[in-house]
């Protein structure tokens, strides 16, 4: 029997989502400097609830202050006072109001923490972030009591979550951030029980897991997004991939997000990184022109039987039904265009063939300079401030209800600078 977006999901704990279209984590930007959950971020996730995705997948919710993946992140670190933990109520009973699942997005984010956040990061080992520009400073390698007490700080957090009336969670394994740079043995150098071989790297993944499984039990969703691989020469590569996911299906995860790649090499933004692609050894089909990751979710489905979920690329129905089809997803995940058509998993629901590109239309540069996007160093700046234009029009969402399609890359890139200037502006005052 064929599989539609419309058919709901039940996840091993017991959970059924509505359908299998989630509304995939995107960075907000809209929590107060002191890391509260806003009115903004309540209006935004309320619209989102109404746009019809069986499930909502929030942007990170960081669980310490000093180790944010951008300003503006939401922080849970700490025993929370009575006005922050009704903010997060509120932003959970508004994202849930359709009757879809809402699950937090839980980061750390390590060594990818700007150096205006914190000059010294905490990371596995003290290898420094491979890019140009000076943005991330020296990081520090972790002790293991510190190891110890991010694990509790996951586990902190999640309950929290938990009690605010989240209705799950997402531990972020991927893209760089603190979990997955202990899972890739380029940024983990470590030679004691956290390092070395796979079972060592991935070892605060799996703690992390238990001890939030047993702090939220057995009936709470429980996901992970993980790297298909880190696309580095000498990282983190499909068959570890393969390996950790087989590790947590035996321990009980709900739900694995597959995806891919760090700062270093951003393959989830289909751009050139700091240095050549690293190839994996996965069997190529014609859903990659759609999907980004659908091969390495097709290839882990021969060994897993655990629900899986793939983002990136996905905007023509036939073919996210094709994938669901065809092992290349339990659930597909829907970012960008949700910046813009907020409806858009109702749209799809009701037939509409494919949600737009708009990143087709969008250039930093005028038109006649155009022939400069030839030179990578133009092509890679213009496509981060092109997340820039969509990192405001979610700020416009949750401020003012709607995005603006006649905004410029260039306004956003602006006011989104000028955004992160004030908030950092006001946190150390």
């Amino acid at each position: 029997m064929s599989i539609s977006l419309s058919d709901p999901l039940v996840l091993p704990c017991g959970v059924s989502l509505p359908n299998r279209i989630c509304k995939a984590a995107m960075t907000e930007g809209l929590a107060a400097p002191d890391g509260c959950a806003t009115p903004a971020l309540e209006n935004l996730y309320g619209i989102w609830s109404d746009g019809g995705a069986g499930l909502l997948l929030s942007g990170n919710v960081i669980i310490d202050r000093d180790h944010l993946e951008r300003p503006g992140n939401v922080i849970v670190d700490r025993q929370l006072s009575d006005k922050k933990r009704d903010a997060l109520a509120s932003w959970a009973k508004a994202a849930t109001r359709n009757g879809n699942q809402f699950w937090a997005q839980i980061s750390h984010a390590g060594r990818q923490t700007q150096k205006i956040v914190n000059a010294h990061p905490k990371a596995p080992s003290a290898v420094k972030l491979g890019l140009p520009g000076g943005q991330f400073g020296e990081p520090e390698a972790l002790t293991e009591a510190e190891i110890a007490n991010i694990i509790q700080g996951f586990a902190h957090c999640a309950a929290t979550l938990k009690e605010a009336g989240f209705t799950g969670v997402q531990l972020h394994a991927a893209h760089g951030y603190l979990l997955s740079q202990f899972l890739s043995p380029r940024s983990n150098q470590r030679e004691d029980q956290y390092g070395g071989s796979l079972e060592n790297r991935a070892r605060l993944l799996l703690e992390v897991y238990h001890a939030v499984r047993e702090i939220v039990g057995a009936d709470f969703p429980v996901a992970v997004k993980l790297n298909s691989a880190d696309f580095q020469k000498g990282g983190f590569d499909f068959n570890e991939s393969l390996q950790v996911a087989t590790w947590l299906q035996e321990a009980g995860i709900d739900l694995i997000e597959v995806s891919g790649g760090t700062y270093e090499q951003p393959k989830l933004l289909d751009l050139e990184g700091v240095e050549p692609v690293e190839e994996q050894a996965v069997a190529a089909s014609t859903l990659a022109r759609e999907a980004y990751f659908v091969d390495f979710t097709k290839a882990m489905r021969e060994t897993l039987t655990v629900p899986l979920m793939v983002t990136g690329g996905l905007r023509r129905r036939d073919a996210m039904e094709e994938a669901l089809n065809e092992g290349g997803a339990d659930v597909i995940g829907i970012g960008r265009p949700m910046c813009v058509m907020t409806d858009a998993p109702k749209r799809l629901l009701a037939g509409e063939v494919e949600l737009p590109r708009y990143e087709k239309q969008l250039s930093l540069l005028p038109a006649w300079l155009g022939f400069l996007n030839h030179l990578k160093l133009f092509r890679t700046i213009g496509a981060f401030a092109t997340q820039y234009w969509y990192y405001e029009q979610i700020a416009l969402i949750g401020e003012h209800g709607k995005a603006a399609n006649d905004l410029s890359v260039m306004k956003a890139t602006k006011t989104q600078t000028a955004r992160a200037k004030a908030w950092l502006g006001v946190r150390s005052s």
